[in-house]
């Protein structure tokens, strides 16, 4: 789940869109390196993104693509949780990954998109 979000010239940096949520959020909001897609920045560093977070299974994150436009994506913001849980990179799985990965997804669905539009309908308030 993922979706772009045009925002006003008032939060056009990740550090101004970031003390906004912090004030305006009732979620725990950090400013983390991104470490789901290991974004690099225009000098080589792994990028920062915004992480808006409800529980430790559900959370967004939230970065520039360009001066006016950021990105939110639903992640798993606890590693551990990632790992069983998040969305496999892996080329090739085995019958038993593919299966639990089904079986997850199934459970997983629909609370991951409830959460992920309580979130994104408060960043597009903010935002906007």
């Amino acid at each position: 789940m993922e979706n772009l979000i045009t925002v006003n010239n008032n939060h056009d940096s990740l550090d101004s869109l970031y003390n906004a949520l912090k004030t305006a959020s009732v979620f725990e909001c950090s400013k983390e390196y991104d470490i789901w897609e290991h974004r690099l920045d225009a000098n080589g560093q792994m990028a920062q993104c915004i992480v808006l977070k409800k529980s430790s299974m559900h959370a967004i994150k939230a970065f520039f693509i360009n001066e006016n436009t950021v990105k939110i994506n639903y992640i798993i913001p606890n590693k551990i949780m990632h790992a069983y849980f998040g969305k496999s990179v892996k080329a090739r799985r085995n019958i038993i990954e593919i299966l639990t990965g089904a079986i997850k997804q199934a459970i997983l669905a629909g609370p991951q998109k409830k959460a992920f539009e309580e979130l994104e309908h408060l960043v597009n308030k903010i935002a906007a």
